[in-house]
């Protein structure tokens, strides 16, 4: 049998398509996520409904949200599924996830086995709802996992780990070997719960001024602070803040880069 068709179905690359069947790691998933019934329970990118089915007899009805158009209408002639799915055929990116949980009127949990080539910016997309989340389970690259839960001075860390950690508590729930899907993929992979902080441990005011200061220092993470934000701060206001102008953007905390965006946003209030 061809390695890309599973269930008679043929994996499309372009949506990054690697369907789970490994029934002992589908177990597994299913309790830690720990659906119960009544809950808001989303999952993006059902597939062939491996983790939606197992939820759905937990918790009698979900929301899918299902960018294939033929994924989505075979979900809706699935013999058990059709009547207890919500399916949203559109793509995740869009979706407004605020009103969803509106419409809900609770917070959602949310999970999904994430293509490998949207993870990092759907998780972008979530963060701007974590006032809408109770908490996400996902199956991710095991690269993208050990970003997102990297700590200062590691060079796995980066922007993802900064701005994850600023929303959410993270914690790693389970390895996947690649055997466990189909097509297998080259590369392992990981499961991953993120809670949304119900109080923030280093608010900031202004968020584009976090993703700025993230984004001028990781792109030049070779560069010492002194030079990648040499536009926005002297090396004396850095060390006011209690930071070393000589260290690299790996080398700096969550909370450190939190009081700079703190300091911009102060400064362009003083400036209006």
């Amino acid at each position: 049998m061809n390695n890309l068709v599973y269930q008679g179905y043929l994996a499309r690359k372009r949506f990054g398509q690697n369907f789970l069947h490994d029934s002992s790691i589908i177990e597994a998933v299913v309790a830690a996520i720990y659906p119960k019934p009544g809950q808001a329970i989303v999952e993006i990118g059902p597939g062939l409904g491996a983790l939606t089915q197992p939820v759905v007899e937990r918790v009698g009805e979900i929301t899918v949200i299902e960018l294939d158009r033929d994924l989505a209408f075979r979900l809706s002639r699935h013999p058990f599924l059709q009547s207890k799915v919500n399916i949203m055929q559109k793509d995740a990116m869009m979706v407004d996830f605020a009103a969803l949980s509106a419409e809900r009127r609770q917070l959602l949990r949310i999970f999904g086995n994430l293509p490998y080539n949207i993870s990092t910016s759907l998780m972008f997309h979530l963060f701007r709802y974590t006032n809408a989340i109770h908490d996400m389970h996902f199956m991710l690259q095991k690269e993208v996992v050990n970003r997102l839960v990297a700590g200062p001075n590691s060079k796995t860390y980066g922007r993802l780990s900064v701005m994850a950690q600023y929303y959410c508590q993270i914690i790693p729930v389970l390895e996947v070997p690649p055997i466990s899907f189909r097509p297998v993929p080259k590369i392992k992979s990981a499961v991953v719960r993120l809670v949304p902080y119900t109080t923030l441990p280093f608010p900031v005011k202004d968020l584009s001024k976090l993703a700025m200061l993230t984004r001028l220092a990781f792109n030049q993470r070779r560069k010492t602070l002194r030079n990648s934000l040499d536009n926005l701060f002297s090396a004396q206001q850095m060390e006011e803040q209690g930071i070393d102008a000589t260290l690299r953007a790996e080398n700096v905390s969550v909370e450190h880069y939190c009081c700079l965006a703190n300091v911009l946003a102060k400064r362009s209030i003083s400036q209006n």
